[in-house]
């Protein structure tokens, strides 16, 4: 509820009071502050919408609850919605470790670095592959008949992702259907409500059904869909003539059940024989559907009963039939506010919410839309917080929602950057709970991942590669085939990278229990294998082998491509980021000395980063060509974004190399994806420079962007036509047939969010930047509620160029430095100290309030004491 216009001018007068009080005397101020209601924005287009059912199931729109998603197409005659669950996948554990690998490493090491036989390597890497994951599979589908036809006007279909529910309305022959769809949290069910305006105006046929073997039984007011699951699912990337197959045997390929109910105060619920249910003459239904599947844990055989399994589907069904429509939604709307409104972005043009999304998205490339970018921002929070909740399995290539029994890439989790881009956002978004399911498994990764390191490389701590799923797969895929290129398949730092997220968590969070108990013991093993997994480079130092930068080629020396070499520069930022993560773990947990002690050693025999020919930061160790030079994937950039040792502050020379690599994928064609855009829009955010971050937003928006705010990833010819268009060779179209065919990839949605973020408030580096990446075009805007590490929250708000303003409330005591937006430097900020390039430092106390204000930087301005 809005607050009143007396409460706003009393916080508003007492935040300027805060403002002109010395730091020392806020805390007390801060503390009358808190026992005010803060009033919370309005929160104006924050809904996509429709005017046209979905044509596909890309168009359609999304809920979740983190384990059960649907996606809504809002039919008139018949309504369709397809459903997932995050543990359904085919499959179960198997053996995947090569015990021969290791002897191959051997020869992969004498043909790299005393031979330079790149190709023989490349040839001797698949000999160390498993095989390939298994496959995130549909649950099924719920079809709503009606019989009402399908003549209908006033038609409108949506989506508000401040209340996480699908809405459809249209009238037919003067009366007004309605249909709200959400998926419950608290309740673990999926609720779909169908009203009419006139009395017992609703008729209608309900059925369930899979593309999964399985079969649909009525009984009274309820269906009942149960089904097995797959045994092998082989990759929609490899061919096969048999690439689906079931099997009779106990937790050979799991057992799942759908369960739906339907509550009706009028009308009449009739059960038919082919599994459907009939409701006549009805004003009012509400379908409640659970499901639940034979998955137990990741080590063990999914071998539940399916008496069993139904059973747990029809638990939450039958507890929600006993609670009434409106407290169903309230508990799901308390529990969906509270993660999804801490976090606010306003960038003006709120009026082009009077059009719909598709006709937005759409008309992009002529009239650049910023109300869109905002919406597109709070899209990519509202698809995390709705595919990863405590408890859930992470989000996957495609969150929870896939259709498909042979899903693009088996919509794993793909972790030479995929998987870790759908987290870049949790932790600076305010969504912190999100980030566990990531962080569990994890975990988990790493149990598999010793025998992995063990069996395969014959060393100790944990690894893991390219691809996992939900039996945790920790081994090399690719099964020795020809298609299987070492650059992605034989990947062996995925580990370092994920043990990021374990002590990113920490920074923000600073739970020291957590540290202690669940991301030190993992990082550990991480940096463990990381020790062990370096070989001496014949120069008195380490360096890794076998090598790869993620997914591109190089030239060789007889000027054919090649993909296996050592000391990668990834390779080389991962190592020093685990190793310098642990050590700091290491001394705030008082523990492991002698250990710590080792690592600094062993960093200090790592290679250096280096500059190439074109003045690049180098991709390899030896300065090569790309045989790439728009590959969609960059790595050797990693230690700018997603890592933070490199900043144009602490290294210009190295950041200025980073832009210069970056400026030549760009030219070539690269980010022609929308994770790869995204990555180079949190790129150049780190490189402080807003306009280009601003530039290649737009071009998401316009090459990878489907109507319903879906990232697309393009296929085959398509993505050569997204290369073209991403380079600039030619203007991208803004028809929706001129439109690359493509396949829904969410890391790109999370991976612009998270970019988006990094444009308004950066934090590594040892300080908090605002507005580091504001672009010259965002005159005025404001953004509440994003996190920065050292537990801080900040609230900013620009002002046309004049002033930017921002409020941080602290959550633990410490001490800060502060940088301004470029341009501008602090004013009035009475008991900070004077920083070098206009930064300050802040000493904070935990639950207080402070509030920093910017101007122009000029001569004369009062800065801080």
């Amino acid at each position: 509820m809005p607050i009143s216009v007396t409460r706003r001018s009393f916080i508003r007068t007492l935040s300027a009071l805060m403002s002109s009080l010395p730091l020392s005397l806020r805390a007390s101020a801060a503390s009358l502050a808190g026992k005010v209601p803060i009033a919370t924005p309005e929160l104006q287009d924050m809904a996509l919408w429709y005017r046209e059912p979905a044509e596909q199931w890309t168009d359609a729109l999304p809920v979740g609850n983190g384990r059960l998603g649907a996606m809504i197409f809002g039919g008139v005659a018949s309504e369709r919605i397809s459903l997932n669950e995050d543990t359904l996948w085919s499959g179960s554990p198997r053996a995947w470790n090569n015990p021969g690998a290791k002897d191959h490493l051997k020869i992969v090491r004498e043909m790299v670095i005393e031979k330079q036989d790149y190709h023989g390597a490349d040839q001797e890497c698949r000999k160390m592959q498993g095989p390939f994951n298994q496959a995130y599979e549909p649950l099924g589908e719920l079809q709503i008949d009606f019989e009402h036809g399908d003549e209908s006007k006033a038609y409108r279909r949506s989506l508000d992702l401040d209340s996480a529910i699908s809405t459809v309305t249209y009238a037919v022959k003067g009366s007004q259907f309605t249909r709200e769809t959400f998926a419950s949290v608290p309740d673990q069910v999926i609720v779909v409500r169908l009203s009419a305006a006139r009395c017992k105006a609703l008729s209608c046929s309900v059925r369930l059904r899979s593309p999964l073997r399985a079969n649909a039984e009525a009984i009274g007011d309820s269906i009942v869909l149960s089904g097995k699951a797959p045994n092998n699912s082989v990759p929609n990337y490899l061919h096969s003539d048999n690439p689906i197959t079931y099997s009779d045997d106990s937790g050979k390929g799991m057992f799942f059940a759908v369960v739906l109910t339907a509550k009706t105060a009028q009308g009449k619920v009739e059960a038919r024989p082919d599994g459907s249910i009939r409701i006549a003459g009805a004003s009012e239904v509400i379908l409640m559907i659970g499901a639940a599947t034979g998955y137990r844990k990741y080590n063990e055989m999914p071998a539940t009963p399916l008496d069993m399994v139904i059973a747990a589907a029809r638990k939450p069904v039958d507890a929600a039939s006993g609670t009434s429509y409106n407290q169903l939604k309230e508990r799901h709307l308390d529990d969906h506010r509270k993660l999804f409104r801490r976090v606010y972005l306003d960038l003006g043009g709120q009026e082009a919410a009077r059009q719909p999304t598709d006709e937005r998205v759409n008309g992009f490339e002529q009239k650049p839309d910023m109300a869109l970018l905002a919406l597109y921002f709070h899209f990519g929070r509202y698809l995390l917080l709705t595919s990863s909740r405590p408890g859930t399995q992470p989000a996957n290539l495609q969150g929870i929602w896939n259709a498909n029994i042979r899903p693009p890439w088996s919509s794993n989790w793909t972790s030479n950057i995929n998987v870790q881009m759908n987290y870049w956002p949790v932790e600076t978004c305010n969504l912190s709970e999100c980030h566990q399911p990531l962080i569990e498994m994890v975990r988990d990764l790493s149990v598999n991942g010793r025998q992995t390191a063990e069996v395969n490389y014959g060393v100790s701590g944990w690894c893991s590669h390219h691809n996992i799923d939900l039996w945790r797969q920790s081994a090399p895929v690719g099964e020795g085939l020809q298609f299987a290129d070492p650059t992605w398949a034989n990947f062996a730092m995925s580990g370092p990278w994920l043990c990021q997220h374990l002590w990113e968590h920490y920074l923000f969070t600073g739970d020291k229990d957590y540290l202690a108990t669940t991301a030190y013991p993992v990082i550990k093993g991480g940096a463990e294998f990381c020790v062990n997994w370096l070989t001496n480079d014949g120069k008195g130092g380490l360096t890794t082998c076998p090598s790869v930068s993620t997914e591109n080629t190089f030239v060789a020396p007889d000027g054919k491509s090649a993909q296996v070499s050592a000391g990668g520069t990834m390779d080389i930022a991962l190592l020093r980021e685990i190793f310098d993560n642990c050590q700091q773990a290491s001394v705030i947990l008082g523990t492991d000395k002698d250990f710590a002690a080792h690592l600094a050693g062993v960093r200090r025999r790592l290679p250096q980063y280096q500059i190439g020919k074109y003045g690049q930061l180098q991709e390899w160790s030896v300065d090569f060509d790309e045989n790439q030079p728009g590959q969609r994937h960059m790595s050797h950039l990693y230690p700018v974004y997603p890592g933070g040792e490199i900043t144009p502050h602490s290294m210009p020379r190295l950041a200025a190399a980073a832009r210069k690599s970056l400026e030549r994928r760009l030219a070539n064609g690269g980010a022609y994806t929308g994770w790869s855009r995204a990555w180079a829009i949190g790129l150049w955010a780190r490189l402080g420079d807003g306009d280009h971050a601003l530039d290649s937003l737009k071009m998401l928006m316009v090459n990878s962007t489907g109507i319903n705010l879906f990232d697309q990833h393009p296929f085959g010819e398509s993505m050569t036509k997204a290369m073209q268009r991403s380079s600039g060779a030619k203007s991208p179209g803004s028809n929706k047939e001129e439109r690359p065919s493509a396949i829904f990839q969410i890391d790109g949605n999370f991976g612009a969010t998270a970019a988006i973020a990094e444009m308004l408030l950066q934090s590594h580096g040892g300080e908090i930047a605002l507005l580091p990446a504001w672009p010259a075009e965002w005159k005025t805007g404001s953004v509440r509620g994003l996190r920065a590490r050292g537990g801080l929250e900040v609230d900013i708000t620009s002002r046309a160029g004049e002033k930017v303003l921002a409020t941080v409330r602290a959550s633990r005591r410490g001490e800060h430095s502060f940088r301004p937006p470029a341009g501008f430097q602090f004013v009035n900020i009475a008991g900070a100290v004077s920083g070098p390039d206009s930064t300050i430092k802040v000493s904070v106390e935990q639950g207080t309030t402070y509030h920093l204000q910017c101007g122009p930087h000029y001569a004369g301005t009062e800065v801080g004491k």
